[in-house]
């Protein structure tokens, strides 16, 4: 890898229209958990001439709530799991700068050193004691 080239500013874009989309998503699914049952029970019985109070039994409903049984777990997940994705890439790209910052203090601590040469006649090396 040459390198990562990654734009904080950029990623924060983004980040704020998946969270609009994701919260516009969690409220169709309250949306959807509050209108189903209602809806259900609305669509009414295959008995007719009954009087009493609305229940959800009839074939309409029955479907409307198997088709909730069966996607609430995945919807549940994409909630969940876009919710996590965008906590993930902004964790990750706070850590990107932080990296950036140190390095570039790095850079700059290392460039106002001043040079410590070494003593006249000395090579480095310790003589070795016999």
């Amino acid at each position: 890898m040459t390198g990562w080239d990654v734009s904080p500013s950029g990623v924060q874009g983004a980040l704020k229209k998946t969270a609009v989309s994701a919260g516009e998503l969690s409220t169709a699914g309250t949306n959807l958990s509050d209108t189903l049952p209602r809806t259900a029970t609305a669509a009414g019985t295959v008995a007719s001439g009954y009087t009493g109070p609305a229940l959800a039994t009839g074939p309409v409903a029955a479907a409307l709530g198997e088709f909730m049984q069966h996607w609430q777990k995945d919807l549940r997940y994409v909630v969940e799991r876009t919710g996590k994705s965008l906590t993930g890439a902004a964790d990750a790209t706070n850590e990107y700068v932080k990296g950036d910052l140190t390095m570039a203090a790095q850079a700059q601590h290392a460039a106002v050193q001043e040079p410590i040469p070494a003593p006249p006649g000395f090579s480095g090396r310790r003589p070795v004691s016999e």
